[in-house]
């Protein structure tokens, strides 16, 4: 599918599941981390700062780029910028997983807040896109729905992870959701 043109019914709902997906991920980073602090600081160390930094980092990477992602995505298309933050994100998160030191925590979170940011406009510019009037509402609609949910699934998510295996979930679970939506998007 080319960045502006129609799409028919079947490849606007896939459209409007790429893009709840993508933005899923970067809304259920911002909050699932919350729960795990005590855990990252206890593994790690680094106390309140590395716990500071790890929010942070993320947090303020994806305000500072959001705006900047939505022109790229307007220049290079909404696609690909979508496929590099997919593909930057769950790089970012495996990063966070693996991370044994504070340090390389809290740049693999600046580098994945980086491709949060390319996440979220892009996806908003897919459903605007394939959409048009009436449709476009209800997707919007559906998709600030689905977003919003990952804001209050992420504590919920955290703290089973955190509890019953260890912190570093909380990261690798992305991976499935990042794969999954870059398997959806081929023949886009």
């Amino acid at each position: 599918m080319a960045d502006t043109a129609p799409s028919p019914a079947g490849s606007r709902t896939r459209v409007l599941v790429v893009a709840i997906l993508a933005s899923f991920v970067a809304f259920l980073d911002g909050s699932i981390v919350t729960v795990a602090l005590p855990a990252i600081g206890e593994d790690l160390g680094g106390g309140l700062a590395t716990q500071q930094w790890t929010v942070n980092a993320y947090l303020l990477t994806l305000g500072a780029l959001i705006l900047l992602a939505g022109s790229l995505s307007d220049s290079f298309g909404r696609l690909r910028v979508l496929t590099w933050g997919l593909i930057g994100f769950g790089a970012a998160s495996i990063a966070c997983a693996l991370a044994w030191d504070p340090g390389i925590l809290v740049i693999a979170r600046a580098v994945q807040g980086m491709a949060a940011a390319l996440l979220v406009p892009s996806s908003l510019a897919l459903i605007t896109t394939a959409y048009g009037g009436p449709a476009r509402a209800r997707a919007i609609g559906t998709w600030t729905a689905w977003t919003g949910t990952a804001a209050i699934i992420g504590p919920l998510l955290g703290g089973i992870l955190v509890d019953w295996a260890t912190w570093r979930l909380i990261f690798a679970v992305n991976v499935l959701p990042v794969a999954l939506t870059l398997l959806l998007m081929l023949g886009l």
